[in-house]
């Protein structure tokens, strides 16, 4: 054994090792990749000084990042060294702002503004002329042109107001054409937006190179961290559901999560394509309100889970309301976007603010539950680090007090605890069906037991020599005798089939063709009574038996003169009871178990079943001369088993 467990530890060292080996590998040589000459990032293309919102200018470093938050930043100077001199092309990244790039002289070089259709056509119209110089083409008319051109490339959401996301490569020499070699340049970002201020950094990124590096950039910064959570997406669509499915049945806590982590890991990765989409969507505005509705779906899902732990009727209700209500306003804020009245960026601070009342609200709701329940560590480990850091990041949002986003941090803790979660709740269930397959066993080799006790060979003697006897007084009762005795031979058989609780019913029926044939044997010495107060409840075939059948025997048959066995049942607040109850000759509960011809087996049996399948137990109280009774208690909540029985 410790020679197996060795070799399988020395297996995991060796693994362990070439996975850090190809991980250092790889790290390696995307290093070298990344520090390649043939693209460089920059702050801005421009060496000189800048200024934010109208204030005093700074020199700009273009080895730092520009972290300012502004209305509007104004950058002039000449091209920085490499652009100048070792890269042909300049590559811009804009989200959700304006630029303009002038000439000493205040001609305009680039700008970015909102592109019309009638513009874009007019492009179309001048690269057609520029390159076809037949007179005789009927596309030189420009009527004829734009009634004919093929429009299938253009897309636009006609929101002049709205600058959305940009991606634009200009040539070098596009800017310096015509002019000195090495001019005086000034580049204006607007801020369009009333609310907050963005930080430079974020919105507009530059980087050099000798072609289109667009793509370089995308599979150099993006595609790595794309890879990440297309495995985030992976977790949240498989791994959390199924385990829910795993786990036995359907996990509203884990099916939650598992959306929460799909759309998380959507987020992300729109957030880090968010920059390139224009490279494939023609629309800026429909850029930007792609990695928007990411967001916005991420605290849909992040709601929905908060949700999933509430278990109170009240506290379902406020957390249903706050779901829909932020869900609807969500939709507002799209088909205001996509029907061109506002765009989302211009809602967002609206619906950050109702992201933090909902989630506050929220949180409210789970502490005040969870208070009741005393779930305090899974306050601590589960939905608190995640709450608290969307409510940061909303209070960020307009105090921009750092660029941290606390999220990362909040949804890391809360994974992490699911998945600790997970593994403990795989790790019961396995024990759990471990020991189900034990009680199984032992259930089995229980109703052999009892069944056997039921048909001992004395039994069986003295049930079919009362009816032998009935056949030459009575043949009717002898037949309907033999009849009984056959259905109560069956009803032990087939017991050895059911693993379910069954109905108290079925089993009462079965006892009373045991009392039938014992009534056939004791005669007038034993009397039946019954007081069924309650019959809606299941408990363990063949569990009430042994009890009835030590009353007859050892209880009223014991007794010269006979007695009664009654057979009683009652609802109390918390249980189901079952009594049986004699006025036999009873016995010492107090002394130590002897060895009186009785077999305890059976009732041991019975106890563990009880205990195992319903949560029930059994209490025995007897007096010696005056009788026995035993009352088998079955809680309610042991009755979740009902719905299982065949």
């Amino acid at each position: 054994m410790k020679k197996i467990l060795g070799g399988k530890a020395v297996t995991a060292v060796v693994i362990a090792l070439v996975v850090v080996m190809l991980g250092g590998i790889i790290a390696l040589a995307v290093f070298y990749y990344e520090n390649l000459d043939f693209l460089e990032s920059q702050t801005t293309f421009l060496d000189g000084e800048y200024s934010v919102d109208d204030g005093e200018w700074k020199p700009i470093d273009n080895e730092k990042p520009i972290n300012d938050r502004f209305h509007k930043i104004v950058f002039k100077g000449k091209l920085s060294e490499d652009a100048a001199f070792l890269f042909n092309n300049i590559n811009i990244a804009a989200k959700n702002v304006w630029y303009t790039l002038k000439s000493a002289d205040g001609v305009v070089l680039l700008e970015h503004n909102y592109y019309s259709e009638e513009q874009y056509l007019d492009d179309l119209y001048l690269a057609h002329i520029a390159v076809n110089h037949d007179p005789t083409d009927p596309y030189h008319d420009k009527e004829y042109f734009i009634e004919h051109i093929d429009r299938k490339y253009y897309f636009n959401m006609v929101m002049p107001d709205t600058p959305g996301y940009i991606t634009e490569t200009i040539p070098k020499d596009y800017i310096t054409y015509g002019q000195d070699d090495d001019p005086e340049l000034t580049l204006e970002i607007v801020n369009p937006y009333a609310f907050g201020r963005m930080s430079y950094s974020e919105c507009f990124k530059v980087s050099l190179s000798q072609d289109n590096a667009h793509y370089i950039k995308f599979f150099l910064e993006a595609f790595p961290a794309v890879l990440l959570f297309v495995l985030v997406c992976f977790f949240g669509l498989f791994l959390f559901p199924i385990a829910g499915f795993i786990l036995g049945k359907i996990n509203y806590n884990y099916l939650t999560f598992g959306a929460l982590c799909f759309f998380w890991g959507i987020y992300m990765i729109a957030q880090k394509t968010g920059g390139y989409l224009n490279m494939w969507i023609s629309d800026g505005t429909v850029c930007m309100a792609i990695e928007m509705m990411c967001n916005y779906f991420f605290i849909i899902s992040v709601l929905c889970y908060l949700k999933s732990n509430l278990e109170k009727p009240v506290s379902r209700i406020i957390g249903n309301f706050v779901t829909v209500t932020y869900t609807l306003l969500v939709v507002t804020a799209a088909v205001l976007h996509f029907t061109a009245v506002i765009d989302l960026y211009a809602t967002s601070s609206n619906l950050f603010v109702c992201t933090a009342v909902a989630t506050v609200v929220m949180m409210v709701v789970l502490f005040f539950e969870a208070g009741v329940n005393r779930r305090a560590i899974f306050i601590l480990v589960s939905w608190t680090p995640l709450t608290l850091s969307i409510i940061l990041d909303a209070i960020n949002y307009y105090a921009q007090f750092t660029d941290i986003h606390f999220y990362y941090f909040g949804l890391t803790v809360t994974m992490v605890y699911q998945i600790i979660r997970l593994i403990r709740d795989m790790r019961r269930q396995y024990k759990e069906a471990i020991r189900y397959q034990q009680m199984q066993k032992e259930l089995y080799e229980a109703k052999v037991s009892v069944m056997v006790s039921q048909i001992q060979p004395h039994f069986m003697y003295n049930a079919l020599t009362s009816i032998a006897m009935m056949c030459q007084i009575d043949p009717d009762t002898a037949q309907e005798a033999t009849v009984t005795f056959a259905k109560y031979l069956r009803g032990n058989m087939d017991s050895l089939k059911q693993t379910n609780p069954i109905p108290f019913e079925q089993e009462l029926e079965h006892l009373k063709k045991y009392l039938y044939i014992e009534k056939l044997r004791f005669g007038k010495k034993l009397n039946i009574a019954y007081d069924i107060g309650t019959t809606d409840f299941v408990l363990p075939q063949l569990s009430i038996q042994p009890l009835v059948e030590n009353a007859v025997k050892h209880g009223v048959g014991m007794k010269k003169k006979g007695g009664t066995v009654t057979i009683a049942t009652r609802e109390t607040d918390n249980a189901y009871e079952v009594i049986i109850s004699d006025d036999g000759v009873g016995f010492d509960t107090t002394a130590e178990k002897k060895d009186d011809g009785r077999s305890h087996i059976g009732m041991e049996n019975t106890q563990r079943r009880l205990k195992d399948m319903c949560g029930g137990e059994v209490v025995i109280n007897s007096k010696i001369g005056e009788g026995t009774v035993a009352t088998v208690i079955l809680p309610k909540e042991g009755q979740k088993h009902e719905d299982t029985v065949s």
